[in-house]
């Protein structure tokens, strides 16, 4: 997957060099059919259809899911946070570290934790 990423990203920059017919600056590495930019719309119906093929649940798995596990898991692998907020298109590291960065780790152990006095409890009884 990292070598696909950075393919993305060398071809967006390659789009940077190219002008379109309308004098823009080309930088869409996924557009419509049509070569428009998606909409939130286009990206949420499609990634339902393959989440749908994945045979997951559609209405527990989003895109915004998806980069917040992303992150989380490149963090509780040990991935500074400077260079986990760039492929996610932070400007800083202030949002990463504050809306995104769910340690998988400690919520998992203090889950099971709780499971512990929950389950122990009714095997104790």
């Amino acid at each position: 997957m990292a070598v696909r990423c950075g393919g993305a990203a060398r071809s967006a920059a390659a789009l940077d060099q190219l002008d379109d017919p309308s004098g823009a600056t080309a930088r869409l590495v996924f557009c419509t059919k049509n070569g428009t930019a998606l909409s939130a719309g286009n990206v949420r119906r499609d990634f339902r259809k393959v989440v749908k093929k994945a045979g997951l649940a559609e209405t527990e798995w989003t895109p915004k899911e998806m980069r917040h596990s992303f992150v989380s898991l490149l963090s509780d692998s040990g991935v500074p946070i400077e260079h986990i907020s760039r492929p996610v298109g932070h400007a800083n590291t202030v949002v990463t570290e504050t809306v995104c960065r769910s340690q998988i780790r400690p919520v998992l152990g203090e889950g099971a934790t709780a499971m512990d006095g929950i389950f122990g409890k009714a095997l104790e009884a």
